[in-house]
């Protein structure tokens, strides 16, 4: 400490270039670590926003399904007969599918689009637009759209606005496709799985898709009588259902989900990857940086050693180094990671935003990487020998 001016600070400044690199270094990875948790985080959050979203307390599947874009179909019975349990206030099938989109401004772009088909007699969603809009669900072949939906879909919010309706086709695995007539808007959100949504009734979904049968869907929605202990009645229903669909509350349901883009898919392995990378390429990049100007300075820490200053001493202001470059280009990262969380939030309408454990948990992951890289760099401090250096010279 010089005055009250640290050492450490008085160092990196003395070299400001190469003070600059190792900022911009520290900058990138952090500017990683914050993207690739937020995708991350987003991934996950995308892909089970319908599932929280759901009135229900249990769930039926079948034990086929993987995720909730590839769910496969079990008999509806299985549903009805829940309700022959007294703790079972309703029941409610929910179909899922994905249909090809025409573009009606282009009227030759065919996308996949999730669709979504439910009984309108009863509260099944959580979602904004749905229940101002359930009235006009009962006319035959319209939906409702997905406002979050990408743009790919074409301009149906504007054209809903002017017009009050978008017509357009629909196709499905099945032959021929359907005319179908946009009555309204809903607000789910776009997910990995899914680049825009429809929500219709179940007589129009079965007419969209007329391959499927009736008698099988894709979830079973239950909902119990206010009061009931959920594990009891859960562990009831396990038992007196068959094994050909699995029984899940609400929170395995969704861990369902998670589990499968997690450890079933690429994408969570390549996420987890992408930090571990960005971290090792901070550790490099701070060690060479604190390697060099241990190097550089090592006859002055020698000279310091010779006037009675110790190892402990000289290994601080290493340490102080590390920390100085940690919380600065923390702080460049994280405002360059706002800025982008807000540019991927618009192009993908992802749900990506920064969160205060993240920001926390990001600032431990950068002092941590910096702290590392000066315990390596101290190696060549632990040489500054005063009497071998100034035979040396």
């Amino acid at each position: 400490m010089i005055g009250k001016i640290p050492t450490a600070w008085l160092q990196l400044k003395h070299n400001t270039l190469r003070s600059i690199v190792a900022l911009s270094g520290i900058t990138f990875a952090v500017v990683m670590i914050f993207m690739q948790l937020g995708f991350r985080t987003a991934l996950f959050d995308s892909a089970v926003r319908l599932h929280q979203s759901l009135q229900g307390d249990i769930f039926l599947i079948s034990p086929r399904s993987t995720s909730l874009t590839a769910m496969e179909n079990f008999p509806k019975i299985r549903l009805e007969q829940t309700l022959a349990f007294p703790e079972v206030e309703f029941v409610t099938p929910i179909y899922l599918g994905f249909a090809q989109w025409k573009n009606p401004e282009t009227n030759n772009y065919w996308r996949p689009i999730y669709t979504i088909g439910f009984e309108l007699r009863q509260g099944v969603f959580n979602l904004s637009g749905v229940q101002d809009n359930l009235e006009k669900l009962k006319l035959p072949n319209v939906v409702l759209f997905d406002q979050a939906s990408r743009s790919e879909f074409g301009p149906i919010v504007s054209e809903l606005e002017k017009r009050g309706t978008v017509t357009t086709e629909v196709g499905n695995r099945g032959p021929g496709n359907r005319r179908i007539t946009v009555v309204g808007l809903f607000r789910l959100g776009t997910s990995f799985g899914a680049d825009g949504n429809l929500l219709t009734s179940d007589l129009n979904f079965l007419r969209i898709f007329p391959q499927e049968q009736e008698g099988l869907i894709e979830i079973g929605l239950i909902k119990l009588k206010p009061g009931v202990a959920q594990n009891i009645i859960l562990n009831k229903i396990k038992k007196q259902l068959p094994q050909d669909v699995k029984v899940l509350s609400k929170s395995e349901f969704v861990d369902f989900e998670k589990s499968y883009w997690q450890s079933s898919t690429a994408i969570g392995f390549i996420f987890n990857l992408s930090v571990a990378m960005a971290i090792i390429v901070g550790i490099v990049i701070v060690y060479q940086i604190l390697y060099t100007n241990v190097a550089d300075y090592l006859p002055e820490y020698a000279t310091l050693k010779a006037i009675g200053y110790t190892n402990q001493y000289l290994l601080n202001i290493v340490f102080q180094e590390a920390i100085i470059l940690a919380v600065l280009g923390y702080l460049q990262g994280a405002i360059i990671a706002l800025v982008s969380y807000k540019i991927s939030r618009e192009a993908t309408s992802l749900p990506i935003a920064m969160e205060s454990s993240r920001a926390l948990l990001v600032l431990a992951f950068t002092i941590l990487m910096c702290c590392i890289a000066g315990a390596i760099a101290m190696n060549k401090l632990r040489d500054a020998d005063p009497s071998d250096i100034f035979n040396l010279r």
